[in-house]
């Protein structure tokens, strides 16, 4: 990533990360499936965007291809960026899926006292600044109530957990990914 860009929690981002300790957890009509998965995230680092002539963001765009282990078909296609704005020291995360569902969410971020980079975001629904959009029969069907991400970058390792918060099936359920991923060479 450039110098000239100040990208500080997504610097560690850029380039093809892969993972097979992937565990989905999603609803079905009559409980709960669990699905083992490998996928491939890769992070691009495409500098900075400006906004109202005052807000500098840099910006990672991704694309993230998840398949079960079970039989190898894709389950979850993702694209979105991972944006950092410096001054107001917020990074956040814009989540576009092909269920006619899109996120965006957000948070103050400040750099820990370890060797990783701990990022977190959350979104919910009706939240003026950090919200969920999504078609009428996903509201109807599928509602997505709220989502946090938490992601964890230490060298070459990657590893993240995620909660998305459904109404589906006449009930509330929490849908939780997570893996541990790492850089290809």
């Amino acid at each position: 990533m450039s110098d000239a860009v100040d990208y500080r929690p997504l610097s560690g981002l850029a380039g093809n990360w892969q993972g097979d300790k992937g565990l989905d957890v999603a609803p079905e009509p009559d409980g709960t499936e669990e699905s083992p998965y490998f996928e491939t995230i890769r992070f691009e680092a495409i500098g900075d965007v400006t906004n109202a002539e005052t807000q500098v963001l840099a910006v990672v765009r991704y694309q993230q291809i998840v398949s079960r282990k079970s039989d190898g078909q894709v389950f979850h296609d993702q694209t979105g960026y991972w944006m950092w704005d410096a001054g107001q020291g917020v990074v956040m995360q814009s989540i576009t899926i092909p269920r006619a569902v899109c996120v965006l969410a957000g948070s103050r971020w400040a750099p820990g006292d370890g060797s990783a980079v701990e990022v977190s975001v959350a979104a919910r629904l009706g939240d003026p600044d950090w919200g969920i959009i999504q078609s009428p029969f996903m509201r109807d069907q599928a509602r997505t109530t709220a989502f946090e991400h938490k992601l964890s970058i230490e060298g070459d390792v990657l590893s993240y957990a995620e909660t998305t918060h459904l109404e589906i099936y006449g009930r509330s359920f929490a849908h939780t990914d997570r893996n541990e991923l790492t850089r290809a060479a």
